[in-house]
C-alpha cells in the first residue's frame, strides 16, 4: 500500500496548481501526505486490528482534521459528525483507500467484499464501490505473478480482467482527460488503468497521472497502488517518503508489511524495469532448498529480461499516440 502514499505524496504539490510537465520536480518540501494517505492508513490497521472500517477511517480523519488540502465537502461533514452515515457518494475517494484489503486476502471473493466494506460507510453509491472493487481487484491478480516478476508482462491481461469486471471504458482520448479535475470513481478509475496501460515502471506510471493535470494526488495514489504491486518499489524510495509520515503511521506500515498474508515480493534489485529497481526478497531465497532452486529462480528471471526490454518498449511507444 506505500504505493498509494507514494502516488498521493507525489501529487500533493499539484493538486491545485497542476502540470503537465513530465519532468516536473518529484519531491520537495512542498510536498505532503493528504486524505488519501490517512484513509488508506486507516483502511490497513483495521485490518491489523480486526477493526470496523467506517469506524477506524472516522477516527484516523478526526486524528488529522487539517491534511494538505482538506476534506472534500461532503467527507468533511462526514468527518466532523459524531455519527457519519452513507452519503451515497461515487467520489474516487473510495478507490484511493482500498489498497490495503488487496494485499490481505488471499480469496478473491473475500477481497471484494471487503473491498465494498471499505466504501460503503461513505461512499455506497454503485460507482463508488465499483470503482474500490476495480482497483482492489487490479492489485490483487497482479501480485498473484509475484514471482519472477511476471506481472509486468500480464498488464494487458489484469486490465482485461478489470475492464471486464466494471465495464469501464478505458480507450478514452487523451484530450478529454487532460486537465479536467474529475473527483468521481468513474471519471478517475478507467484514467487509471489507461496510465496503467502505457507504465513502464512505478515512478514513470505516477509521473504519467500527475503530469496529466487532473486530480494529481488521488489519481497519483491509485496509480501507484497498482503499480506497486506490478513493479514493485525501490527500497530507497519507499524509506524517503515513509520519511514524510508521522510515527503513528509507520508503525501501521511496518507492521502491515510483515503481517499481510499477501505480500509482493520482488525477486532482485537488478530486474529490468526502466530505471525502476525494486526490493531484494531475501525472504524468498531463504525458503529454497539448496542451490539448484536457486540457480532455476535466477535463470528464468534474467531469461525474462528480453522480453520485459521489448514489451517496455512498446508501452512506451504506445503513449506516442495517445
Amino acid at each position: 500500500m506505500i504505493g498509494a502514499i507514494i502516488g498521493d505524496i507525489v501529487g500533493s504539490r499539484w493538486e491545485f496548481d497542476p502540470t503537465n510537465d513530465y519532468n516536473f520536480e518529484w519531491l520537495s518540501d512542498e510536498n505532503g501526505f493528504t486524505d488519501d494517505t490517512i484513509c488508506t492508513v486507516a483502511v490497513a490497521d483495521a485490518l491489523l486490528e480486526g477493526r470496523d472500517f467506517g469506524e477506524n477511517i472516522h477516527d484516523w480523519c478526526k486524528r488529522y482534521p487539517h491534511p494538505m488540502g482538506g476534506y472534500g465537502g461532503r467527507f468533511a461533514q462526514w468527518v466532523q459528525s459524531d455519527h457519519p452515515q452513507p452519503y451515497n457518494s461515487f467520489g474516487n475517494g473510495a478507490a484511493m483507500r482500498v489498497s490495503p484489503v488487496a494485499h490481505w486476502y488471499e480469496n478473491i471473493d473475500e477481497m471484494l467484499d471487503a473491498a465494498a466494506a471499505t466504501a460503503l460507510p461513505s461512499h455506497n453509491h454503485d460507482e463508488g464501490i465499483k470503482g474500490a472493487q476495480t482497483v482492489a481487484l487490479a492489485i490483487f491478480k497482479a501480485l498473484s505473478y509475484h514471482r519472477f516478476q511476471e506481472a509486468p508482462m500480464h498488464i494487458d491481461e489484469i486490465l482485461q480482467e478489470c475492464v471486464e469486471f466494471s465495464g469501464y471504458d478505458i480507450n478514452m482520448p487523451k484530450a478529454s482527460v487532460l486537465n479536467r479535475f474529475d473527483e468521481t470513481c468513474q471519471g478517475t478509475v478507467p484514467v487509471a488503468l489507461k496510465i496503467i496501460s502505457m507504465a513502464t515502471c512505478f515512478e514513470d506510471a505516477v509521473r504519467l497521472a500527475v503530469s496529466l493535470g487532473a486530480d494529481a494526488d488521488t489519481l497519483g495514489a491509485i496509480v501507484g497502488s497498482i503499480a506497486e504491486a506490478i513493479w514493485g518499489i525501490p527500497s530507497n524510495m519507499r524509506r524517503t517518503f515513509e520519511k514524510f509520515l508521522p510515527d503513528d503511521m509507520q508503525t501501521v506500515l511496518h507492521h502491515f508489511r510483515h503481517e499481510r498474508p499477501r505480500s509482493y515480493k520482488p525477486l532482485t534489485d537488478t530486474c529490468f524495469a526502466g530505471d525502476d529497481f525494486s526490493d531484494v526478497s531475501w525472504e524468498m531465497l531463504y525458503d529454497l532448498d539448496g542451490k539448484d532452486a536457486y540457480d532455476e529462480i535466477m535463470s528464468k528471471t534474467k531469461s525474462e529480461h528480453a522480453r520485459k526490454r521489448l514489451l517496455m518498449a512498446e508501452r512506451a511507444k504506445s503513449r506516442e499516440n495517445w
